[in-house]
């Protein structure tokens, strides 16, 4: 007798390049949403649409149960990361960011969160990445920590957090 392992968790995940820097346009865009469509099914996941903003991504995934959320997310950036550099789809050398959003989507929202990511671009025409990452997480319930970067110290020594301001929400 077989056991067999039923599933359904349906995610939405959203990543960022590297500074948030506005890389991936027009048929680049396309072609990493392409890639990340057929790798994913190489990796056995399934995501139901993906779209590539220039600066972040939004793909609706089934999570496998053989996978963690983590491992979805390394495979994802990683592999479509190295691909991005080894096919030469940007001048100088690609990098998605540090981090990810990662949010639950019930059998009953799951229609209005595929149409939501499959119209970014008009979308983002009203709001920003930002202020629409922060609604996303408030809307979760989370608590929205404003990222202060902080630049490498090349003399080997660790980097001092910055405070955040405050007064700038």
């Amino acid at each position: 007798m077989s056991v067999h392992s039923y599933s359904r968790c349906w995610l939405h995940l959203i990543w960022a390049t590297r500074n948030r820097e506005r890389m991936l346009f027009g048929e680049a865009a396309r072609k990493v949403s392409d890639f990340l469509s057929q790798y994913a099914e190489s990796k056995g996941i399934f995501v139901r649409v993906n779209y590539v903003n220039p600066e972040h991504v939004h793909a609706l995934i089934d999570l496998p149960t053989r996978y963690s959320i983590e491992e979805v997310l390394k495979l994802l950036k990683g592999t479509s990361s190295h691909w991005i550099n080894q096919n030469c789809l940007l001048r100088g050398k690609f990098f998605w960011g540090r981090g990810y959003g990662v949010f639950s989507v019930s059998q009953s929202t799951f229609a209005p969160v595929s149409r939501y990511i499959s119209t970014q671009e008009e979308h983002h025409r009203r709001k920003s990445f930002w202020e629409e990452y922060e609604s996303l997480v408030k809307h979760y319930g989370l608590k929205w920590v404003k990222e202060e970067t902080v630049e490498t110290v090349e003399d080997g020594l660790s980097p001092i957090p910055l405070p955040l301001d405050e007064s700038r929400g």
